[in-house]
């Protein structure tokens, strides 16, 4: 009994080893990703600029670019249209400034513009670069990008005519973002390197312990002007299964009504034994004796083709091989009982299906 830790000591350490070379070996799918791979992926650029290509373009080549690729959804003036937002609107001189832009608390105001609402001007460079034109994205170029950028900031009064962004530059352009100032990082969501935030939680939640709200049940239910709207739904549907239609005739907890009641037919007459047959090759799911449910009523088809000279042989042969037209545009399958029970059943129908 001595023995007994040492051994087991010895099979955990034996059992981890095996592990780790498994991990190591026995995986055996893929391989690493190239630096070209990742690179195709690796497009985003954060708030400090780190994913940020070389590049640089004006205002002038910017406003080229965006009256070939940009005007005809966003305006010749960042004003949009009936689809799409406005960029441009809203900020002052003042804003930037102070980084705040007033107008964002005042409820008067008619909208709110993106140049408005967005802290880093690298959301506006990566958005661009990764969505922009709507037509075919990824499709301009570092220096358009670069371009397009600026021209949008120039628009919206925050980057001088002259103003060249790159690379270089664009931490000159966050410098001038009108509500730079109106972004927190308190939630810790994304601290970033070199960022000064808290990094503070973003959900700050005590497990529900004691007096807890007890689980809603949700179940759905019929309003009462609609509750028969479409006949009774457990006469319209098949007696077996795991679904049954629900007595819509009544509501939820009265006592069933007699149309309701599946129907248990006695063999003591041929009334009974040919609607107990119905009731079995599940013919009363779509028929009931006197009402109109999915297909005619029973006594609807009697009344109809009782007068015929070959009133039973007819009736047996469309009980057979279904069909659609007659009785509207709903079909029949066609049905598979035995001839006989064909036979029996087109008898109680063209004799008027009396109970």
């Amino acid at each position: 009994m001595s023995s007994s830790p040492k051994w087991l000591a010895a099979a955990v350490l034996a059992l981890a080893a095996a592990g780790s070379l498994a991990q190591v070996t026995a995986v055996g799918i893929g391989r690493a990703a190239t630096e070209k791979e990742i690179k195709a992926w690796d497009i985003d650029v954060r708030p400090d600029f780190k994913g940020l290509p070389k590049g640089s373009g004006t205002v002038e080549q910017g406003m080229e670019v965006w009256e070939a690729k940009c005007a005809h959804c966003h305006g010749v003036f960042g004003e949009s249209n009936e689809v799409f937002s406005p960029l441009v609107g809203g900020t002052t001189a003042d804003d930037v400034k102070t980084g705040h832009v007033a107008r964002l608390n005042d409820p008067t105001f008619p909208g709110r513009t993106t140049l408005m609402k967005v802290a880093t001007v690298s959301t506006l460079w990566d958005y661009i670069n990764r969505a922009m034109p709507w037509t075919a994205p990824k499709s301009l170029k570092t220096d358009e990008v670069y371009a397009v950028t600026a021209y949008l900031l120039n628009m919206g009064d925050v980057l001088p005519a002259g103003f060249v962004l790159s690379d270089q530059t664009i931490a000159q352009a966050q410098a001038r973002m009108p509500n730079r100032n109106g972004m927190t990082l308190d939630h810790g969501m994304w601290p970033g390197r070199g960022l000064k935030t808290a990094a503070k939680p973003d959900v700050k939640v005590a497990a529900c312990m004691s007096n807890c709200e007890a689980e809603p049940k949700v179940a759905s239910f019929l309003p009462d002007f609609a509750r028969n709207a479409h006949g009774n739904l457990a006469e319209q549907t098949r007696m077996v299964g795991a679904q049954h239609g629900v007595d819509t005739t009544r509501p939820p907890g009265a006592a069933p009504t007699l149309a309701a009641a599946p129907v248990v037919a006695k063999a003591t007459d041929e009334g009974a034994a040919a609607l107990a047959l119905a009731a079995k090759h599940t013919c009363t799911a779509c028929h009931a004796v006197d009402a109109k449910l999915v297909g005619p009523a029973f006594r609807e088809i009697g009344k109809k083709h009782g007068s015929r000279a070959d009133a039973v042989a007819y009736l047996t042969g469309k009980i057979k091989s279904g069909g659609t037209g007659v009785w509207g545009a709903i079909p029949m399958p066609a049905q598979t009982l035995p001839d006989a029970d064909a036979k029996l059943i087109a008898n109680w129908l063209a004799a008027g299906a009396k109970k």
